[in-house]
């Protein structure tokens, strides 16, 4: 019987399940509003508890989260702002309904996979890539040489404090964060724009200034992860950056602001959106960690 493969992408705004073959094809997929857990998980569970032939299942999801298998609450969405989600063991909820082995990590480390899967198929060697999420949050996963950054917990990268723009200064606008003022996310992810202007992102005219404003903080980004990381590729997916628009003015800033100080390859190279259409990188980087995670398990026995 041909083994197929799980992807459960845990967005703050919706899941997304999926189940691909042993080829990394997708077979079916299925989406559903982020609502109470009781509700999210049961038809999670219920979505893959259809596929008999299940041998692995991969969770990208939103954080923060807890990935030290050592610690108590492995497997727990932790200190999350999202009602109702805090300290929700979402790993043990479904390795209890689904019995197959399960591996856990946040949404944006399953894209940063990916889309290292997805350029490897293409012939592109890259084995150091960062990967940002820029829309309601922004959250950030970093692979060098082929694995994931992180010690006891994962990066949080969108949640770096950031050099304001002036405008931002002159009218003393602090962000949305919750928990920060002057951070990436707070600054530059999608409520900030109606938060500046009145006027949801997807409504604002291309010749506003707010976009410059935007661009600004996405491109000390990508210095961020360029002085820290030196990766191969910056990818930048989520709604914010969809905008063909932002990628120009993102690249313009970064070459600014970098100012020629360290060697990185041809911008329109470097920093790049998706690999994979329609938002599928984490699908696509779950089902080879879906197979990875069951294929060390059928070693072992």
């Amino acid at each position: 019987m041909t083994k197929l493969y799980g992807s459960l992408e845990a967005g703050g705004t919706k899941f997304v399940c999926a189940v691909g073959d042993e080829q990394f094809e997708l077979v079916e997929k299925t989406q559903f509003p982020t609502t109470t857990p009781y509700e999210t998980l049961d038809k999670t569970v219920e979505f893959f508890s259809r596929f008999e032939n299940l041998a692995g299942l991969a969770v990208g999801s939103f954080g923060p989260i807890d990935i030290d298998p050592n610690s108590t609450t492995y497997g727990y969405i932790t200190t999350t702002p999202k009602p109702h989600w805090a300290n929700v063991d979402i790993v043990g909820a479904l390795r209890k309904a689904l019995n197959v082995p399960i591996y856990f990590t946040t949404d944006v480390n399953s894209s940063a996979y990916g889309e290292v899967i997805a350029r490897k198929r293409k012939g592109s060697h890259v084995d150091n890539l960062v990967y940002y999420t820029i829309g309601t949050g922004i959250g950030a996963g970093a692979i060098q040489r082929g694995t994931f950054v992180g010690g006891v917990g994962h990066p949080e990268m969108g949640h770096y404090y950031v050099a304001k723009h002036p405008m931002d200064v002159e009218k003393e606008f602090n962000g949305v964060c919750p928990f920060h003022n002057g951070c990436l996310e707070g600054l530059a992810a999608g409520p900030s724009l109606e938060a500046r202007t009145g006027i949801r992102g997807e409504n604002i005219e291309l010749n506003s200034s707010v976009w410059d404003i935007q661009a600004y903080y996405i491109a000390q980004a990508a210095i961020q992860a360029t002085v820290t990381f030196r990766p191969d590729v910056i990818v930048f997916g989520g709604g914010v950056m969809a905008q063909e628009h932002m990628l120009h003015r993102v690249r313009e800033k970064f070459t600014s602001l970098l100012k020629g100080y360290l060697p990185v390859p041809d911008v329109h190279d470097y920093i790049v959106t998706p690999a994979v259409a329609g938002n599928g990188s984490a699908t696509l980087g779950n089902f080879v960690l879906a197979k990875e995670v069951a294929d060390k398990l059928a070693d072992k026995k």
